[in-house]
């Protein structure tokens, strides 16, 4: 069952190409980790759909935002530190069914000597949070 999950990661991989051909130059701006939650009492969620995954920025070796395609952005802030993952502002992750869970585990990128694999880290929960340039006016 080797072949299935190779063939995730490839096809992430090729994905994530995709994407930063499609935008140009890669975005490596990082959201700053100020951001509030959404809401007060907003709840973490354990799985969020591959689909429904718009975008992704790396904030620092702990902090991931899914930028979803309802608008939503959705902060993983990691169990622990991920080594390298601030700096090379990539990751590829492999999952059997279509969402991405607080169980899985992503692998850095490591794109600055050549594509190579880093290291593995666990996903936390999914968090919804309020951009700093999203902010309601008071």
């Amino acid at each position: 069952m080797r072949a299935p999950a190779f063939t995730a990661l490839a096809a992430t991989a090729l994905l994530l190409s995709a994407c930063a051909a499609d935008q140009g130059a890669p975005k490596v701006a990082a959201a700053p980790a100020t951001a509030i939650p959404a809401a007060t009492g907003a709840k973490p969620i354990g799985c969020v759909q591959l689909q429904s995954i718009r975008e992704t920025r790396v904030v620092d070796d702990k902090t991931i935002d899914f930028y979803m395609r309802d608008g939503r952005v959705l902060r993983n802030n990691l169990p622990g530190s991920c080594p390298q993952l601030g700096f090379e502002r990539a990751f590829s992750y492999s999952t059997s069914i279509n969402q991405l869970c607080n169980v899985d585990i992503i692998t850095v990128i490591q794109q600055s000597a050549g594509i190579s694999r880093g290291a593995s880290c666990g996903l936390g929960m999914f968090t919804p949070i309020t951009p700093p340039g999203k902010q309601a006016a008071k």
